[in-house]
């Protein structure tokens, strides 16, 4: 038994603790007190400590483990568009402008319809929801939504009307306005031509944005997750409300999640300015790393690839390599650790480049290296000979699982064969770079348990394809679990959290199957009961 002397606020006991994160311990309670995790041991032993006020919840054998923490997951537009349409079940386009003509029925013309996850690769038939199809279903509405990667939306007549775009309109910087054969826009906008639509649409008052973060908060809960990395999005203009936002939450003590804020890219010099650096902040709110972009999506086919895909040419950088090098190197000086996004496995072998050089020619005499390793988002695609190189570099992989569920006809169809580089997750593991797990959120359900169904069966939750989907590169449990717990409070420099130990902050998820050994396809169907965070039982569904 390991204990401390401080009386406990609450005791769960009868449970399946893992300790370690490899499998199950012997341990079968613990007692939380001040906020942490102050003992560990048999039921009899816990339950002796309890004192008058003490809280016992008899666990019947569920399994413990760390809170989640969701290392990519866009926030503030997912707890914002929770009230739009949700496309991700549809079969296909006709169901997704039905969805529209029976909003539009409960809407005053004029009122905006906007909704996303849309993924036109697993429909019948995959075509694009055009603005003349729109029009039919919503004529007096404007109509945005956005495809399931977010680098591509679907716009009516009204909305392009209103946000100004037309055949004159030329295509804005890293981004495509789709044009028909007499040049007028086809309503499909690619990467940043989505960013026209936004001085169009009227941005959210103080109050919704507090409250939809709360119930935001709330259904991370459900999901077992207490930590996120909050990340910008592509030319973000809402990063300055969203930080706000999450310290107006910390100021009044209800922000029940430990969140790290990225930083927009383009806003580099500003945050320089000011004198910020990665980590500032306190317990539950940090600022975390700047954001750029190296490419785009594997579905707008504006990923950066080697070789062509198989019906488009190889995609683009969104960034000069050189100029982004320069920015990394900036921001390196800095103190400011940064992420980039690169899906292409182009864009990561010119990405590994830049941080093999950024690392060669630091001079570490000045000032410190910045707090926490610098980041490659995605690394959905890249080569074995690259993952080779990963060794020798001090960053971290963020993936995201669910997301290969998503893409498995895309990329069949786009790459063929050479699908077999795309969601490594065994090979970058073993390469022995940190490896920890995302959503992406709004992309994918912010649900861990999808993400570790995914890792580990490579198949859709109905077993589909039989023996998986690439499957050499399948992870074990343990691994999944660690991606998304002891792997990321490591990688971001936070000890008092990503395992059951003593001393540590109760941040806990209690599921109500031991993933370790039921089934492997089981997991998906597997649910989060209760959620401990900071030691108070913030979700509880027994």
């Amino acid at each position: 038994m390991t204990i401390s002397a401080q009386r406990p606020e609450t005791i769960l006991y009868n449970g399946t603790i893992s300790t370690d994160l490899n499998g199950p311990s012997a341990t079968r309670a613990l007692a939380v007190g001040g906020g942490k995790i102050i003992a560990l041991g048999p039921d009899t032993d816990m339950l002796s400590l309890a004192g008058p006020d003490t809280a016992k919840i008899d666990l019947d054998g569920r399994l413990v483990v760390p809170g989640f923490i969701d290392s990519h997951i866009h926030f503030h537009e997912w707890s914002l568009k929770r009230q739009d349409l949700k496309l991700d079940d549809l079969a296909n386009l006709e169901e997704l402008l039905d969805r529209v003509r029976k909003d539009a029925m409960d809407k005053s013309p004029g009122e905006w319809i906007m909704g996303q996850g849309w993924n036109e690769t697993d429909w019948t038939e995959p075509r694009m929801p055009t603005r003349a199809l729109l029009d039919l279903a919503a004529p007096d509405h404007p109509v945005l939504l956005w495809r399931c990667d977010l680098h591509l939306a679907a716009a009516n007549s009204v909305a392009l009307r209103m946000a100004g775009i037309n055949s004159k309109t030329s295509d804005p910087p890293d981004g495509r306005i789709e044009r028909d054969h007499t040049g007028e826009p086809t309503g499909i906008l690619r990467e940043l031509a989505i960013n026209l639509m936004r001085e169009a649409i009227k941005p959210p008052e103080t109050t919704q944005m507090v409250q939809a973060y709360q119930d935001g908060i709330k259904a991370l809960h459900r999901r077992g997750i207490t930590g996120i990395h909050d990340i910008r999005l592509m030319a973000d203009t809402d990063g300055a409300r969203a930080l706000q936002t999450f310290q107006m939450l910390d100021q009044n003590k209800s922000l029940d999640l430990r969140c790290w804020v990225s930083l927009p890219g383009h806003e580099l010099d500003n945050i320089i300015a000011l004198g910020l650096r990665t980590g500032f902040g306190n317990s539950r709110l940090r600022m975390g790393h700047v954001k750029f972009f190296s490419d785009g999506g594997m579905g707008a086919r504006t990923a950066w690839l080697i070789d062509p895909y198989l019906d488009a040419e190889r995609g683009m950088p969104l960034m000069d390599m050189e100029n982004l090098a320069r920015e990394i190197e900036k921001a390196d000086k800095a103190g400011l650790s940064v992420m980039v996004h690169a899906v292409g496995d182009r864009a990561n072998q010119e990405l590994i480049s830049i941080y093999e050089n950024l690392e060669s020619g630091r001079d570490t005499s000045g000032a410190p290296l910045p707090a926490l390793p610098h980041r490659i988002e995605h690394v959905q695609m890249i080569r074995p000979h690259d993952i080779d190189r990963l060794r020798s570099l001090d960053i971290a992989l963020c993936v995201t699982p669910a997301n290969m569920v998503l893409d498995m006809n895309l990329i069949d169809t786009a790459l063929g064969a050479n699908g077999k580089w795309t969601y490594s997750f065994r090979r970058l593991i073993d390469s022995g770079t940190p490896v920890i797990f995302s959503s992406d959120c709004p992309v994918c359900d912010p649900n861990p348990l999808l993400g570790i169904h995914a890792a580990v069966n490579r198949q859709r939750i109905d077993g589909t394809p039989e023996s998986g989907w690439w499957p050499a590169s399948c992870v074990t449990v343990a691994e999944a679990l660690k991606a998304y717990t002891e792997t990321p409070a490591k990688v971001h420099n936070t000890p008092d959290i990503g395992t059951i130990t003593v001393g540590k902050r109760a941040d806990i998820a209690i599921l109500d199957h031991n993933l370790y050994d039921i089934p492997a396809m089981q997991i998906a169907q597997s649910k989060v009961d209760m959620t401990l965070f900071d030691g108070r039982v913030v979700y509880r569904n027994f």
